[in-house]
C-alpha cells in the first residue's frame, strides 16, 4: 500500500452541525472562527476548512458578509495558511413525512449556483463540491445536490479557477464526479474529500475506504475523514492508502472519553500521529503545490 510520505493536515473549524451547545471550544464567531484558523495553521495544518455561523445564535449560516469577515482576520495577521471554504450550505431540506411537499423548519434549499456568493466574493484556494444527495441522519432530513445543480456549480467553480474539493459521501457519488471530470467540468488534479461515518452515506469501514480510493481517478489528491473516536484511526488509515488527512471540531469534540478539545489540541495530535508513522507534515506551499492551486495575492 502506498504510505503517504507528506501529509497535508486540514482543520475542520466549525461546521454546520448542533455542537455549540455541546462543547465551549467550537467557534461561533468570525473573530473566533478566524482565531481558531491560526491556532491550527500554528499546530501544523497547511489548510483550514471553513464554515460560518450566526454570531447571535450559533446556527449554520452562508451570509458572504461574514465569509470575509473571517478570511479578512486571518490574513490580516499574515498567518499562511490555504482557505478552504465551504460550498455546501444551502442543501438542506427537511421534510413532512406524512405531507412531503411540506417543508419543515432547518430547511434552507437554493440553487448550485446561490451556494457560490461568498466563493464568487473572495475566490478562496479551495471551495467544497458536494457530489450527491443524501439521508442525512435519522429522521427527514435530506441534503439535496442533483446532477444538474452539481454541472452548474462545478461550471461556475471552474470559470471562478477556484480548485474545488470534491465532497464525497457515498460511492455513486465517487462514480458522478468521475462522470463531471469526463465532461471536462473539473481540471486536474482532482481533490477528493472522503467522507465516513456520516448516517446515511459511507460507512467508517476501512473495507469501504479501500474500495473507494480504488474508484479514485489517475492522479487525484484526496483526503479521509470520520466521525467522533474515530477521527484520528482515520487519519493513520488514511495516511496508510496514501492520502492526506483531516481533523478539527466539525467532526469531533474529543481528545479522549471526556476531554474536551480544540482545533489546534486535534492538529497537534494529527501531527504527532503523523510523524510516529515515519511521514512529515507537509507545509502550506507543499500543499499548494500538490494540490495544484492557483497562486494567489
Amino acid at each position: 500500500m502506498p504510505v503517504n510520505e507528506n501529509v497535508i493536515i486540514t482543520c475542520a473549524l466549525t461546521g454546520a452541525g448542533d455542537t455549540v451547545r455541546k462543547s465551549p471550544h467550537v467557534p461561533v464567531t468570525p473573530e473566533q472562527i478566524a482565531r481558531n484558523a491560526v491556532e491550527a495553521a500554528a499546530a501544523g495544518a497547511a489548510v483550514v476548512h471553513i464554515h460560518v455561523r450566526d454570531p447571535e445564535t450559533g446556527d449554520p449560516a452562508r451570509d458572504p458578509k461574514l465569509y470575509r469577515e473571517v478570511v479578512e482576520r486571518i490574513k490580516e495577521t499574515g498567518t499562511d495558511v490555504v482557505i478552504n471554504l465551504t460550498a455546501g450550505m444551502g442543501g438542506d431540506l427537511v421534510i413532512d413525512p406524512d405531507d412531503p411537499l411540506t417543508h419543515l423548519p432547518g430547511t434552507d434549499l437554493v440553487s448550485g449556483l446561490e451556494r457560490l456568493p461568498h466563493v464568487e466574493d473572495l475566490l478562496p484556494d479551495i471551495c467544497t463540491l458536494d457530489c450527491g444527495s443524501l439521508n442525512f441522519g435519522d429522521g427527514s432530513n435530506l441534503y439535496v445536490s442533483t446532477p444538474d445543480m452539481l454541472r452548474a456549480g462545478a461550471r461556475r467553480i471552474q470559470e471562478l479557477g477556484v480548485r474545488p474539493e470534491l465532497e464525497i459521501f457515498d460511492t455513486g457519488q465517487l462514480w458522478f464526479a468521475k462522470q463531471l471530470l469526463a465532461e471536462g467540468l473539473l481540471d486536474d488534479p482532482t481533490v477528493f474529500q472522503l467522507c465516513m461515518g456520516i448516517p446515511w452515506g459511507a460507512p467508517a469501514d476501512p473495507g469501504v475506504l479501500q474500495a473507494m480510493v480504488n474508484m479514485l481517478p489517475d492522479g487525484a489528491r484526496w483526503a479521509s475523514f470520520a466521525l467522533g473516536r474515530m477521527q484520528m484511526p482515520w487519519a493513520a488509515q488514511s495516511i496508510l492508502l496514501g492520502g492526506h488527512v483531516r481533523v478539527g471540531l466539525e467532526d469531533n469534540l474529543y481528545l479522549g472519553k471526556g476531554n474536551k478539545a480544540t482545533n489546534a489540541q486535534l492538529v497537534e495530535r494529527a501531527v504527532t500521529l503523523t510523524e510516529s508513522m515515519g511521514a512529515r507534515v507537509a507545509t502550506p506551499d507543499e500543499a499548494r503545490a500538490t494540490l495544484g492551486l492557483t497562486p494567489r495575492k
